[in-house]
C-alpha cells in the first residue's frame, strides 16, 4: 500500500524549501503528500504548490489531530515545528501506531531537533579531541537520556521511547548552521545567520561570544533538504539498513567552521554596506550582550547560546544511507556576502 506523507512546518525556512523539493525530486511512488497548515492563507499557498493542505488551526486539540491522521491513513510524518517540547509529537506518534495496527503497514515519524542539543551548551563533548558522530546512536541516546527531567534534551529520548512503545520507526533529524536561500512560500531565511546580522545591526559591531575558537557544523539548505529526501527515499523503499529508534540520529552537515571565521566573513559584507563601523570582530561585553539580547528577543544570558558554542558532532550516518552533500563547509564562508544580502532583503518577514 503506498504511503501517505504529512509535512509540518511548510511555512518555515526548512519546511518550505523541503516542500518545494519534495514536489520536484524523483522519489519512489507514494500516494498523497499532505502539508499541515494553521490558516486558510497557508492552505491556499500549499494548494498552489500542488500538495494537499490539512487545516488544523489548534494542535492542542489532540482528539482532532489524532482522528485526522488516522482518517487519512498517514504513515510518514515529517515534524519540523517544535524542537523544545513533545506535546504535539506524542499524539501524532500514537496515531501512527493506530494506523499501523489498522493497515499492517510500517509507519515512520521524523522529528527535527537542533544541533544545540548535541553541543557543549547541553553538556555534550565540545573539544576537537572529543568528536563523536550521529552514527553512535546508543551513546548519543544515553547522554541525552541522562539529562535532568524537563530539559529540552529529554524531548528526543521521549520521542524515541514513545515511538518504540507504539511500533513506530522514529528518526531524530539534526540541522546545524543552515544557510542559503529558502524556497518556500513563507520564511526564506535561516535562524543562526540571521542572529549574527541582527546583533551587528543593533550595536554596529561584529562580536564574538566565545572565549575559545569554537566550531559548529554547517550545511547549505540544499544539502539539508537532500538528507531529508534521502531518508524519505529509504523509508519508501523500506530499506532494511535504515537506522531508526536509538540508532536513528541524523546530522545534516558537510563539516564544521569556526564561529569567528563566520563572523569575520559576514562582518566584511556588513561593513561594505555601511551597517557596522568596521569589520573587526571584538569580544562582546555585558552591555553588548544586553543590547543584542534585545535585538534577538532573548535574555542576555541566552545570547551565547544563540550565537556561539561548540558542537563537535560529525555527520556520518547520512553518508551510510547514500546522502552526499554538495557544498564543502568552507562554502559557508565563501557565500557569506550573499547570505548577508539575502537576510537584509528578507529580514522584515522573519
Amino acid at each position: 500500500m503506498p504511503h501517505n506523507i504529512l509535512l509540518t512546518g511548510a511555512s518555515g525556512y526548512l519546511g518550505g524549501t523541503l516542500l518545494t523539493h519534495l514536489l520536484t525530486t524523483p522519489l519512489p511512488p507514494y500516494s498523497t503528500l499532505y502539508a499541515l497548515v494553521r490558516t486558510p492563507s497557508q492552505a491556499h499557498s500549499v494548494q498552489q504548490s500542488t500538495a494537499t493542505p490539512l487545516l488544523l488551526p489548534d494542535l492542542t486539540d489532540t482528539a482532532t489531530l489524532t482522528q485526522t491522521i488516522i482518517a487519512h491513513k498517514i504513515t510518514i510524518i515529517y515534524f519540523l515545528i517544535d524542537a523544545a517540547s513533545s506535546t504535539t509529537q506524542i499524539p501524532m506518534i500514537e496515531a501512527l501506531g493506530e494506523v499501523k495496527r489498522l493497515t499492517g503497514q510500517e509507519v515512520h515519524f521524523l522529528h527535527t531537533t537542533g544541533a544545540k542539543l548535541f553541543s557543549g551548551h547541553a553538556g555534550h563533548p565540545a573539544l576537537p579531541s572529543e568528536e563523536f558522530s550521529d552514527g553512535e546512536g546508543e551513546r548519543v541516546y544515553e547522554i541525552q537520556n541522562a539529562a535532568r527531567s524537563g530539559n529540552a534534551l529529554k524531548v528526543n529520548t521521549t520521542i524515541i521511547d514513545t515511538a518504540t512503545k507504539h511500533g513506530v520507526r522514529s528518526y531524530i533529524f539534526i540541522p546545524c548552521i543552515v544557510y542559503g536561500k529558502g524556497e518556500g512560500f513563507g520564511n526564506k531565511i535561516s535562524i543562526q545567520t540571521v542572529a549574527v546580522v541582527k546583533a551587528a545591526l543593533k550595536i554596529r559591531k561584529v562580536v564574538r561570544v566565545d572565549k575559545t575558537r569554537a566550531v559548529w557544523p554547517v550545511s547549505h539548505i540544499h544539502d539539508t533538504v537532500s538528507l531529508y529526501l534521502e531518508l524519505l527515499r529509504n523509508m519508501l523503499l523500506d530499506e532494511p539498513d535504515l537506522g531508526y529508534g536509538r540508532n536513528g540520529y541524523y546530522l545534516a552537515a558537510s563539516g564544521s567552521v569556526a564561529w569567528e571565521d563566520l563572523y569575520e566573513a559576514m562582518g566584511k559584507r556588513l561593513a561594505e554596506r555601511g551597517l557596522v563601523d568596521d569589520a573587526t570582530v571584538v569580544d562582546a561585553d555585558e552591555e553588548a550582550l544586553e543590547r543584542i539580547g534585545e535585538a534577538l528577543g532573548r535574555p542576555k544570558d541566552f545570547v551565547p547560546v544563540e550565537m556561539g558554542g561548540s558542537c563537535v558532532m560529525e555527520a556520518k550516518h547520512g553518508l551510510q544511507i547514500g546522502w552526499r552533500p554538495k557544498y564543502a563547509p568552507e562554502h559557508a564562508l565563501e557565500a557569506a556576502a550573499e547570505e548577508v544580502d539575502w537576510i537584509l532583503e528578507n529580514l522584515d518577514g522573519n
